[in-house]
């Protein structure tokens, strides 16, 4: 028997809080899991500093991905026999769900924008380079491993299979929807999936939702709205996330310091301060690694280093308050000169932070992430773009929300000497607002 068509003995099944099982009958999927590039994603947390705000955020990419798996395994079978499926895809569809965020980091968003990285590209290198994960799937067949990065890069001929994992329902969303939800112990995220993957059929080059299921989506478009106001853009999630970046970005300078030496070296984040990063180096990273250095990084001689560090370890946040740069530029240089003047650094210690989301969007040609639509089936056959025939989703849809917050150490600001500049920061800080404290 080929090696695509090998079943297991027995059924293996991964007990889940979300899905209640995991199935596994394929040995290839089996093997997948079993590779240590896969089972590093225990590794890395699905919401990196979220865990600050909710403390039951400490949910693995590991988990994850196997929920996502199990999604497209229940969609696939329910279009077993289905005019425009061919089931030939199967197996493709399968890797591609349990691979598709292979390539995450630590802290991935915040990893990827201070050392200008994409985990994309580190995904598809791991499913093509010289790894277990790729040597599994050219077993399959040789060229097999590439059709699952084309997958996952949006680049396949057959687009009705990448859009089971990305598009404006999929199942990554439909997962970590549902998992961020439970793990947070928030009520926004949850959804009627039963009844989306009821009415999912397949048509040509997409995946399409019989009219009838039209409350199910409106639900989940909602939940995903839900989801990033509540959970995904909390302030205190974001502060945390701004110390991180700015210990990264501190960590740096100092590495490009010629008359600074840490009293331990950063190997495992050479590559990364150099900008040259290895696949190799790229896997050795995690999050228990970093959480290391921080941790000894408290001790080190630079003052901005050690107390950022302590800060992250030790949950000492950073206090925000509303304050858009557009709108307040004038304020903006008033503190960041004031700043100066008392002796505290602003490029590390007064920092604006935006966060902003479409929850749904029609097809728009020319944009720059040109979004396909959600489609309903309708009993006459016929396609109708989903805000056009819901009232709740036409009211959200293609409505980007932007939030900006301005954040600042609370304690640094009273422990100013100089009770002008002192007075002079406060002044401006409660002017625009009230300043919120982050416990």
């Amino acid at each position: 028997m080929a090696y695509k068509d090998e079943q297991l003995n027995e059924e293996k099944v991964f007990k889940d809080p979300v899905h209640r099982y995991v199935h596994v009958k394929d040995q290839v999927i089996w093997d997948l899991i079993a590779a240590p590039e896969f089972q590093r994603l225990r590794r890395i947390k699905q919401l990196g500093t979220t865990n600050y705000t909710f403390h039951g955020a400490e949910h693995s990419r590991f988990n994850h991905s196997l929920g996502v798996y199990e999604i497209v395994r229940r969609i696939i079978y329910n279009f077993q026999d289905r005019p425009h499926w061919n089931n030939d895809e199967r197996l493709l569809c399968l890797c591609a769900a349990l691979l598709h965020d292979l390539g995450h980091g630590p802290f991935s968003h915040s990893f990827e924008k201070v050392f200008k990285l994409d985990h994309e590209h580190f995904t598809k290198e791991i499913i093509v380079g010289d790894t277990q994960i790729n040597k599994i799937l050219e077993k399959v067949s040789p060229g097999f491993a590439r059709k699952v990065a084309d997958v996952i890069a949006k680049t396949y001929e057959d687009q009705l299979v990448v859009s089971l994992i990305s598009s404006q329902i999929d199942a990554d969303r439909m997962d970590y929807l549902q998992r961020d939800a439970y793990f947070t112990g928030v009520s926004y995220g949850h959804f009627d999936m039963e009844r989306i993957l009821r009415v999912m059929r397949p048509i040509e080059d997409q995946v399409v939702i019989k009219s009838t299921g039209m409350h199910a989506v409106e639900d989940y478009i909602m939940s995903r709205y839900q989801m990033y106001w509540q959970v995904y853009f909390h302030p205190v999630t974001r502060s945390a996330e701004v110390i991180l970046s700015k210990i990264l970005h501190r960590a740096k300078y100092l590495f490009e310091t010629k008359d600074f030496k840490f009293k331990l070296e950063p190997t495992h984040f050479m590559s990364f301060f150099t900008g040259n990063v290895s696949l190799e180096e790229y896997l050795k990273l995690d999050e228990s690694i970093v959480h290391y250095y921080f941790q000894l990084w408290q001790q080190e001689d630079d003052e901005i280093l050690s107390d950022l560090c302590e800060r992250f370890m030790n949950r000492r946040l950073f206090k925000y308050i509303e304050f858009n740069p557009n709108l307040q530029m004038n304020e903006w240089m008033e503190l960041y000169r004031l700043f100066q003047s008392a002796g505290i650094d602003p490029e590390y210690y007064l920092v604006v932070d935006s966060s902003s989301d479409l929850p749904y969007d029609f097809y728009r040609p020319g944009e720059e992430e040109e979004r396909l639509p959600i489609h309903l089936l309708m009993p006459n056959k016929g396609l109708k773009e989903l805000s056009r025939h819901s009232d709740i989703v036409e009211s959200i849809s293609g409505k980007k929300r932007t939030d900006h917050k301005l954040y600042f150490p609370m304690d640094m600001l009273d422990a100013i000497k100089d009770e002008t500049v002192k007075a002079k920061i406060k002044e401006i800080l409660h002017g625009q607002g009230e300043i919120e404290n982050v416990e």
